[in-house]
C-alpha cells in the first residue's frame, strides 16, 4: 500500500488493499528456493499478474522451461496453474512449490515493506524492496533458505 497519489487515477487502485498499491513480481527457483528475479513496481489497477510475467519473466526463460503460479496468471501455456495439474502429485507438488513461494513472500513481508503503507516518495519504495531482497538472498546463502522440498522439478515439469 501506498499514500493515495492525487488527484485520483484508477491505474494505482488495488483491489486487495481497497487503496493505491504497488506490485511487485518475485519468482524463486523451482528448485533450490532462491529469489532468481525481482520486477516491479507497477501501479496495482493497471498491471494485473499475467501482464507483469509476460513484461519481463516471460522473456527470461528458456525454451521450454514453465513456471507455477496461481490462477491469477491463468492465460498463457508457460504457466502452470492449478487446474493444469496432469495427476493427484503433479497438483501436490504445485501446491509445494507456491507453498514455498509463499514463505519467501513472508519473509520480506516481516521488514514491513509490502505489508504496511509506505508513506514516503514512492520513486524510492523498489529501493527498499530490492534492499530487502537482497537480506534475505544472504541469508538463504548462509543456510537460512526455505523448506527445502527434494526433486519437485522432476515432478512439476
Amino acid at each position: 500500500m501506498i499514500e493515495e497519489p492525487t488527484p485520483f487515477e484508477r491505474k494505482w487502485y488495488s483491489h486487495k488493499f481497497g487503496s493505491a498499491g504497488l506490485r511487485y513480481e518475485i519468482a524463486i527457483c523451482i528448485k533450490t528456493g532462491m529469489i532468481v528475479a525481482l520486477t516491479g513496481p507497477f501501479e496495482c489497477g493497471s498491471w494485473p499478474d499475467i501482464k507483469i510475467f509476460r513484461y519481463k519473466l516471460k522473456g527470461m526463460l528458456s525454451v521450454g522451461e514453465k513456471v507455477v503460479a496461481d490462477r491469477g496468471y491463468r492465460g498463457d501455456t508457460r504457466i502452470l496453474v492449478p487446474g493444469n495439474a496432469i495427476s493427484i502429485e503433479h497438483y501436490n507438488a504445485m501446491n509445494t512449490a507456491r507453498a514455498r513461494h509463499e514463505t519467501v513472500n513472508g519473509r520480506i513481508k516481516t521488514w514491513g515493506i509490502c505489508k504496511n503503507r509506505f508513506r514516503h516518495d514512492i520513486q524510492k519504495h523498489h529501493l527498499c524492496v530490492r534492499a530487502v531482497a537482497v537480506i534475505e538472498m544472504v541469508k538463504m546463502e548462509l543456510g537460512q533458505g526455505p523448506f527445502q522440498v527434494g526433486d519437485l522439478e522432476d515432478l512439476i515439469l
